[in-house]
């Protein structure tokens, strides 16, 4: 999504032509350099490092991380919020997707945030939220023997309003990209810091982002819409062994 963002909007309000975009991810997931060659991502992003091959290339280049001024993202495509940061933690998609759907359905505040019954390492886990009506029956897996587990589970008949699964133990946060070693341990200690910086932020929730409303209002248009499918949905073809 971003990458194709940063060719046609970040492009177009930068007078800059495409062609002369170079987009490199960073990435704890191995498989991202993959999936930025298929040709359903049409070229939004050009290269792929994992968080372990950047981490190195700093401390080839002599850069001492912990000595470095804190400064601000760039601007208009640097601000996140808690509930993009939280994406790289088993249960973090749901947690944020809940945050909006809440407020959207109801038309409320949400005055807890933290959807704790989703969050932690724990292979499966189950949850019922009540949005207004619904009482909205979900499910995270991590790891692909969880992941088929809950998947067997829904093939036999159970049914659920939400699924998210994760590949990698604990999520992207334990990912095959991430720096070595990675145990149980550390990706607790991961866990702990994506929620702690989440916890930090002065926007938690993903549709309050200014600059999220400024992109829909000045070039995706409608929510769903043609222009904001195109670039942010993408379709797969079917894939034998």
């Amino acid at each position: 999504m971003f990458g194709a963002l940063a060719k046609s909007y970040y492009a177009e309000k930068n007078n800059l032509s495409p062609e002369d975009i170079v987009v490199v991810s960073v990435m704890p997931c191995t498989a991202k350099k993959f999936e930025a060659y298929r040709p359903e991502m049409a070229g939004d992003v050009d290269y792929v490092l994992t968080t372990r091959e950047l981490a190195r290339m700093i401390k080839m280049a002599g850069i001492d991380m912990t000595s470095l001024e804190e400064t601000e993202f760039d601007s208009f495509m640097g601000v996140s919020s808690g509930a993009a940061d939280i994406f790289g933690a088993s249960g973090g998609v749901m947690e944020a997707a809940l945050r909006t759907a809440f407020e959207l359905i109801t038309g409320e505040k949400l005055e807890n945030l933290d959807f704790e019954a989703v969050r932690g390492t724990t292979g499966i886990k189950e949850t019922e939220v009540q949005i207004g009506e619904l009482k909205l029956k979900a499910a995270v897996a991590n790891g692909l023997a969880n992941v088929r587990k809950l998947m067997e589970k829904i093939k036999g008949g159970e049914e659920y309003h939400f699924v998210e699964l994760m590949a990698c133990p604990g999520g992207c946060l334990g990912g095959g990209g991430q720096p070595i070693p990675t145990n149980a341990e550390i990706r607790e200690e991961r866990l702990k810091a994506i929620y702690e910086i989440d916890k930090n932020k002065k926007l938690r929730n993903s549709h309050e982002n200014p600059y999220i409303k400024k992109l829909y209002d000045d070039y995706l248009g409608e929510q769903g819409g043609h222009k904001a499918h195109g670039l942010l949905h993408t379709h797969y073809i079917p894939r034998g062994l």
